[in-house]
């Protein structure tokens, strides 16, 4: 009888703890893709010549904030990220459990405590531009570049900031063949979704994870020349990356796919809302 009521203790607490992953999960994955939708926006900004504009997390942030409603979209923005980042804390710490290889598993939470961490700095980001304490922080570039003088003026600094922009290649390569081997609808399950509607989200979600590849690629890059050239100034974030892309031969037309693809991958993360395992 004792064994009966633990049993089905331990089945309901289960389907509350799963309940209340797929609720974040979902309010979150919808924040997570307006980001990138606002990204892709601002890439197409600096694509037709407006260098101005802060094209990284939060520009995009910014930009929301810059609307009739941007107070109350903040609001829902910050709290929905924050609730992106719990839920990837809360699949670091007990999810992928679909995922046979115990090793692949490992490195699948460890990538969602990392997701965890952005969503939550985006949310925090988000709420602290309503509230102003965010407008003096500067970009994501900017601090960058501190953090970067910083660590080059110690006396193995240049090696360090060369381990960090391998790491970053090796990540925006990771993700950008999770997007070519499709292996990130293992996390999904489709079978709620339209027949029709699965085969447009695998096609989003191969191009926007290759996009996220190759800019977090410039990121890496940008750092490394840094290193080399123990220059802080060559380093920066996402907004440096898509400038950069700008100024190259054909620059434009790559950055108008860059912005597709991150688009893309915006519209992928609504899908994922609703077909995200848990």
């Amino acid at each position: 009888m004792n064994t009966a009521r633990l049993t089905a203790h331990t089945t309901t607490s289960r389907a509350k703890n799963s309940k209340t992953m797929q609720l974040l999960g979902r309010a979150g994955m919808v924040c997570y893709g307006v980001v990138h939708l606002l990204l892709a926006y601002l890439a197409v900004r600096v694509a037709t010549g407006d260098k101005s504009e802060q094209a990284d997390q939060k520009g995009a942030i910014q930009e929301v904030g810059s609307t009739a409603f941007g107070g109350f979209l903040l609001w829902v923005l910050g709290i929905g990220l924050i609730a992106y980042g719990l839920w990837q804390f809360l699949m670091a710490a007990k999810s992928f459990q679909w995922v046979t290889k115990k090793g692949k598993r490992t490195r699948r939470r460890i990538s969602a405590a990392a997701r965890g961490v952005v969503g939550v700095a985006l949310g925090v980001t988000s709420i602290g531009y309503v509230l102003g304490s965010s407008g003096s922080g500067g970009s994501g570039g900017d601090q960058q570049q501190t953090w970067t003088a910083k660590v080059l003026s110690w006396p193995a600094g240049p090696f360090l900031v060369g381990v960090v922009a391998l790491v970053i290649i090796g990540v925006a390569i990771g993700v950008a063949a999770r997007g070519i081997r499709k292996s990130f609808l293992s996390d999904l399950d489709m079978t709620d979704l339209p027949r029709g509607t699965r085969q447009w989200v695998r096609r989003l979600g191969v191009f926007g994870y290759v996009a996220k590849g190759v800019t977090f690629c410039i990121v890496g890059i940008l750092i490394g020349i840094a290193a080399i050239q123990h220059d802080p100034e060559q380093a920066g974030g996402l907004d440096a990356a898509l400038k950069t892309l700008a100024n190259q031969p054909f620059g434009t037309v790559a950055l108008f796919v860059v912005a597709l693809g991150l688009a893309a991958y915006g519209v992928y993360c609504f899908a994922a809302a609703k077909a995200h395992k848990s």
